[in-house]
């Protein structure tokens, strides 16, 4: 059914949607249906001047997907070996190093196995050109909100997802295997499936003072 909903609080729905790699069920069908009830949750997100631009180009087909893979280890491969690996990043604290194990970890799993993913969903945006130079926030901000809503709204039906956009190192590739105009960008690949237990937790983060500011970036938020 793809009305039936997880019993989440807002509160809990928004800080247990994770991004879910080793815990995605490669074995389950996810029906049409259900990425269909999450896009029309994800339509429901702001746009500037309501302009709507987004498109959504869903994978399910094997061979398409194994082509997708493909380029994805490639860019995964180099960005394994970059100072931006979460192992390649280390810190005093020897919890959040523990963490960052795990995700390099979990990282490595997705990128094994992206291929076997019941559905891959990409979120792209008409952009009728070229990408706009400088800040780029105005146009991502009609996509990219969007796509979160699509997560949420996975999570609260039992499916999870992984935020990446390592594909798009092989943008253009993947636009002509998927036939996606020149002036459709992509913004994010999303691979979607059930997941094994539902017991997601919220994420170990940094205080949030560390990162307030209150009026000016020198302030002190206490």
């Amino acid at each position: 059914m793809t009305d039936e909903l997880l019993p989440l609080s807002l509160d809990e729905l928004l800080t247990t949607t994770r991004s879910v790699r080793k815990r995605l069920d490669l074995e389950r069908p996810v029906p049409l249906e259900v990425i269909r009830t999450c896009l029309e949750v994800a339509l429901q997100a702001p746009t500037g001047g309501n302009a709507q631009p987004w498109h959504w180009i869903v994978v399910t087909d094997p061979g398409l997907k194994k082509a997708i893979a493909g380029y994805y280890a490639q860019s995964y491969d180099a960005y394994r070996r970059s100072s931006r690996h979460p192992r390649a990043r280390r810190f005093e604290d020897p919890a959040r190093n523990a963490t960052q194990a795990r995700v390099a970890s979990s990282a490595d799993y997705l990128a094994e196995h992206l291929a076997e993913v019941p559905v891959l969903v990409i979120g792209a945006i008409d952009v009728g050109g070229e990408l706009p130079a400088g800040n780029q926030a105005g146009l991502w901000g009609s996509l990219l909100p969007a796509a979160w809503s699509f997560q949420l709204a996975a999570r609260a039906r039992g499916l999870g997802a992984a935020w990446t956009t390592l594909h798009l190192q092989y943008e253009k590739q993947i636009a002509e295997l998927l036939d996606i105009p020149p002036g459709v960008r992509q913004g994010v690949l999303l691979p979607v499936a059930y997941t094994k237990g539902t017991d997601f937790k919220p994420a170990r983060r940094q205080p949030l003072d560390t990162v307030l500011h209150l009026n000016s970036w020198s302030s002190v938020s206490a």
